[in-house]
């Protein structure tokens, strides 16, 4: 642990892109100064060949909404940007350097996401003033046990993409209110939105948890998650393309494909009123969430200090109360209703400002490679 300096209240801009929009935050110390949304039109965005190539014209609307809030760059000590386009790292708090920066730029891990002109965007701020830019807990996050990387296959392993800021930050809070730091706990963390994470936290490392993006975990509004395999052969050998099956693990899956809608509040109102085809996909969902729950529990062990539940869904009181009943057995169910991204990034730059923790460096290999026992 680095050595803390004297408290201050730093100046922190965080910058969050998202499909159609940028969410931009100013904090200082814990507190917000103001958040805005800024939104890019669609038609701007399509006529763009990849991601990295909007970056100059979401710099300038950004740019324009700073200017219209009085924002002085040279007030801000430190920008964050949501972290994309990397190999996968251990969780932390990492300085933009070139390395990750052209990582970010033209995506090196294979996905095409907004999240990858976080860095891009935060380095280009921060370069005009000379503050340093970071990124926290990026969403290639990978803190795996040996044991959650092996398959029956060689050469084949899994991997692991979450919502691992929001479920960091939830771990984070909740220790803190149990008087704890994060690195002495064992939780398993829900991020319950349009895509559903859930993962084993222990002792600071988020060591298991679902590819969501390629096919694990449980169902969710816009994702099919796990599939049996043999039946996504026959699904492949009837007609169906290696596309539009990819699809269904990252955007086309769960509710958007057997309802036709990804609004989870619309499905819970249409279960609640009688709808047989939206009460039999909830109710999947909901025990798709607390199998895996309970998969967690057994990961770590036992001996779990708390179940976390955060994303847009955890408002409705009756999908926490399912889960509760379900899985209070395991341990203490507390709800985190929404998320803490922009307060996730800006905790994170002030952990380091303060030396309460050093910042990492990217070193541009994945933090896994195989086993050599295998791979020989």
């Amino acid at each position: 642990m680095a050595q803390t300096t004297e408290p201050r209240a730093w100046r922190v801009l965080v910058i969050n892109p998202g499909s159609t929009s940028t969410k931009v935050g100013l904090f200082d110390g814990e507190k917000p100064v103001f958040t805005v949304n800024v939104a890019h039109e669609a038609s701007e965005l399509a006529k763009f060949a990849g991601v990295s190539d909007q970056l100059p014209y979401r710099l300038s609307l950004i740019e324009a909404a700073l200017a219209e809030n009085g924002v002085d760059l040279a007030s801000v000590d430190a920008f964050v940007g949501r972290g994309g386009g990397l190999l996968p790292l251990p969780g932390g708090t990492y300085e933009v350097d070139d390395v990750l920066l052209d990582h970010s730029t033209r995506g090196a891990n294979g996905v095409q996401h907004p999240a990858q002109l976080g860095p891009q965007i935060a380095h280009a701020l921060a370069a005009r003033c000379g503050r340093p830019a970071f990124v926290v807990n990026p969403p290639d996050t990978d803190e795996l046990c040996d044991e959650a990387r092996m398959t029956g296959v060689r050469g084949v392993y899994r991997h692991v993409h979450l919502h691992a800021l929001n479920l960091k930050e939830t771990a984070i809070r909740h220790a803190a209110s149990m008087g704890r730091a994060y690195e002495d706990c064992r939780f398993v963390v829900c991020h319950i939105g349009g895509g559903i994470s859930v993962s084993a936290h222990d002792h600071g490392k988020m060591v298991d948890g679902a590819d969501i993006v390629g096919g694990e975990g449980p169902m969710a509004p816009t994702r099919a998650g796990a599939l049996p395999v043999a039946e996504v052969l026959n699904y492949l050998e009837a007609g169906h393309g290696v596309a539009e099956t990819r699809r269904l693990c990252m955007k086309t899956g769960g509710f958007v494909d057997l309802l036709g809608t990804s609004d989870a509040l619309e499905v819970s109102r249409r279960a609640e009123a009688g709808d047989e085809a939206a009460r039999r996909a909830w109710d999947a969902m909901v025990y798709q969430i607390c199998k895996e729950i309970g998969a967690m529990a057994a990961a770590l062990g036992g001996g779990v200090d708390g179940i976390l539940l955060g994303g847009g869904m955890v408002h409705n009181e009756g999908l926490v109360a399912d889960i509760a009943e379900r899985c209070g057995w395991i341990a203490p169910v507390t709800a985190y209703p929404g998320e803490f991204e922009l307060e996730a990034m800006a905790a994170g730059a002030r952990r380091v400002l303060n030396g309460a923790e050093l910042p990492r460096h990217y070193s541009g290999k994945p933090v896994f490679e195989g086993f050599p026992c295998f791979d020989a």
